[in-house]
């Protein structure tokens, strides 16, 4: 028997609401859902969105999954806090969140993104100027891909 959308939602209301629960595994015939609470400041990558993992390839490991080796020309990698569809525009046709060259700030919200019909917005976590946008527009990403990728202030 698997898990419906609503099963799912439930589950994640139930650990946003929880003080003891920071971590949940769930697997069944050909469904497999790991969710973890982030803390803050330990990962600004998420900027305090719940990172969601909906269904994993790969058995859930305590470690964030190995990223590509980035170049070393000075970017630092947004990376996509949870699996689903990227946007960068809160609406068809709408002007994006933000463009290349743009200056943002670690809580600017750089795009969202979509999962299971819920709209997850994405900041920045950190200050810089947006020097690419990896990911394109209407793309499945998974955790960790990267989506922009910016120059840092200083």
């Amino acid at each position: 028997m698997g898990l419906t959308d609503a099963d799912v939602r439930e589950i994640l209301r139930i650990i946003d609401e929880s003080e003891d629960l920071n971590e949940l595994s769930i697997e069944t015939d050909g469904f497999r859902l790991h969710v973890r609470k982030g803390d803050v400041a330990a990962d600004a990558r998420s900027g305090g969105v719940l990172p969601r993992t909906p269904p994993e390839r790969a058995p859930a490991s305590p470690a964030a999954p190995p990223s590509p080796p980035a170049p070393d020309d000075g970017l630092v990698t947004v990376p996509s806090p949870m699996l689903g569809t990227f946007y960068r525009a809160e609406a068809p046709g709408a002007d994006p969140f933000v463009e290349l060259g743009a200056t943002v700030e670690p809580d600017t919200t750089v795009c969202i993104i979509e999962v299971m019909k819920m709209m997850n917005s994405v900041p920045a976590g950190l200050g810089g100027t947006i020097a690419e946008i990896v990911a394109e527009n209407g793309q499945l990403v998974e955790y960790g891909d990267p989506l922009f990728r910016v120059t840092p202030e200083g």
